[in-house]
């Protein structure tokens, strides 16, 4: 039976549109931003700026019209081959993904789909047909929080970084440098917590994850450790700029990391090269289960990198470059990269020692049939695609 709290409400609705406009703001400042730095002269900012957020852009798009088109290729979820699966025609889908507002489309059928079971339907249906609604809209909220993640570590978290470097690195420092790096921040916060959140109530055989003080001190620790690392990152950048090219080493690493583990998330060969790359991205700036397995040494080792790194750059910057910065600037910037990796560490520990939702209340049965999505079954695709997804860590 479905745990009680496991349901689609009206807050996580509006919920919904939070991250909805949290997106568009974050977008929206930095396509500001790169116009500002053109109109300003700074190409070089500009060009890099709006890198990131198309870079962000392209993945989503991409990877979005791919799991459409699995679930229309998919023989359990769409039985009869129609040409669309709860949703626009694949004509439309492909015009749609072109023209890079496909996140926008499954926004959309989310907060449809999600309002008619929160509001319209919510005293209609009986016990076990408000369940399976329930799921569904929690299915379709998790491939969306998957293409969020993609894209926060693709555009927000990069951003941020980069905007870091431009302030602290070059000096100044503008009205819309710092709402672009807010947005970052807060977009990269509700990504975290959002798939964490999804992916834990669409799948059945794992344990929910509690709100309130375990959520937030889930999101405490993630929050600590990324903002340190991108603080660090940044320091070693003022350093020097060919410091990019030991980050791209690092992201190419990570990339390698998931090619030994052999990820095996996509349909396809060329998809899952793609997901790789990106996930060695998401491994520069913070550490996630690749594959669902144990990974308690792999944890140790990467956050012992990570200390390694934090205090490597504060200190290599003060012995290299002490006269590019004040002594003021050094502490303070040390002392908030100390600060957030004592601190994530500690949320971390405590968060698996006494948080960690560690209970199943429905072990995963491979012979069941697909669980129902929007009146119909959902496919296996979908279901694999869930399962084989980056776990949290």
């Amino acid at each position: 039976m479905q745990p009680v709290d496991i349901q689609y409400t009206k807050l996580r609705w509006l919920l919904t549109i939070g991250g909805l406009l949290l997106y568009v703001g974050d977008v929206g400042t930095d396509i500001g931003l790169a116009v500002r730095y053109f109109q300003k002269g700074d190409s070089v900012w500009a060009r890099l700026t709006l890198a990131f957020v198309l870079a962000g852009l392209l993945v989503t798009q991409i990877f979005s019209y791919a799991w459409y088109e699995d679930d229309m290729n998919d023989v359990v979820m769409n039985a009869v081959g129609k040409p669309t699966v709860s949703g626009p025609s694949k004509g439309s889908l492909v015009v749609l993904h072109l023209s890079g507002v496909g996140i926008f489309s499954r926004y959309h059928h989310l907060l449809k789909r999600g309002f008619q079971v929160v509001w319209t339907s919510a005293h209609s249906n009986a016990a076990e047909e408000r369940q399976g609604a329930d799921h569904a809209v929690f299915c379709m909220a998790t491939d969306l929080s998957m293409l969020k993640l993609f894209e926060t570590f693709l555009e927000s978290v990069p951003q941020l970084l980069l905007q870091l470097y431009i302030v602290l690195g070059h000096g100044g420092g503008s009205v819309l440098q710092y709402l672009s790096m807010a947005s970052s921040f807060f977009n990269i916060a509700w990504s975290l917590v959002d798939y964490r959140r999804c992916l834990r109530r669409s799948l059945a055989h794992i344990g929910e994850m509690p709100s309130g003080l375990p959520t937030a001190i889930y999101l405490l620790y993630k929050l600590c450790t990324i903002t340190s690392h991108i603080l660090s990152y940044t320091l070693l950048l003022v350093l020097s700029p060919y410091s990019a090219i030991g980050l791209t080493v690092l992201s190419l690493l990570g990339t390698a990391w998931t090619h030994v583990l052999q990820t095996n998330f996509c349909s396809s060969r060329k998809l899952e090269l793609l997901y790789r790359a990106v996930i060695g991205v998401i491994l520069t700036f913070t550490f996630f289960n690749v594959k669902g397995q144990d990974t308690k040494v792999h944890m140790a080792i990467y956050y012992s990198f990570h200390v390694f790194v934090n205090v490597s750059a504060p200190l290599l910057l003060g012995l290299l470059k002490p006269a590019s910065q004040t002594e003021a600037f050094l502490l303070t910037v040390s002392g908030l990269i100390f600060a957030g990796s004592a601190l994530g560490l500690c949320f971390l520990v405590l968060y698996y020692l006494f948080l960690h939702p560690k209970e199943k209340w429905r072990e995963a049965d491979e012979l069941d049939g697909g669980d129902t999505v929007d009146g119909a079954v959902e496919g296996t695709q979908a279901r694999q695609r869930r399962e084989n997804f980056l776990r949290p860590g």
